[in-house]
């Protein structure tokens, strides 16, 4: 179920990008998330704290595309996708917030979210991360 070399490579990618040491991923108390390159991307990683935010297990959430964890509006998808263009020209932003909904349709906005590409350490991109900072329930 957890994935050691990438829960390592999305703590790598992390520190480069921001000068902050994640620690191990999967004992984080804040939620972390990540999702592939394809071309709707997939979630690949989740810590314990986020399937417990989207109400989801492993498998389930893993086969997700990521597009799917915010509610189907086109105005938040937008911004999700400006922010995430964003991280990608960037390297990473650290100021996003957004609704997102979990599998049994509970919505609550992340905040003080920082968003950053995944990459080993020669630069090949493997897709991007969120660590979630605050997450306020809003039903």
């Amino acid at each position: 179920m957890r994935d050691l070399a990438y829960a390592k490579l999305l703590a790598d990618s992390f520190e480069r990008l921001t000068g902050k040491a994640l620690g191990d991923p999967w004992g984080l108390s804040q939620p972390l998330v990540s999702h592939g390159t394809e071309d709707d991307p997939i979630f690949r990683y989740a810590n314990p704290a986020a399937l417990t935010l989207w109400e989801m297990d492993w498998d389930r959430f893993t086969k997700l595309p990521s597009r799917h964890s915010a509610q189907d509006d086109p105005a938040i998808q937008t911004d999700r996708s400006a922010y995430l263009a964003q991280a990608a020209a960037k390297g990473f932003v650290s100021d996003y917030q957004g609704i997102r909904i979990s599998a049994t349709g509970r919505r609550f906005r992340i905040a003080e979210t920082i968003l950053w590409t995944v990459t080993d350490a020669s630069g090949l991109r493997h897709g991007q991360a969120a660590l979630i900072g605050r997450v306020e329930r809003l039903d």
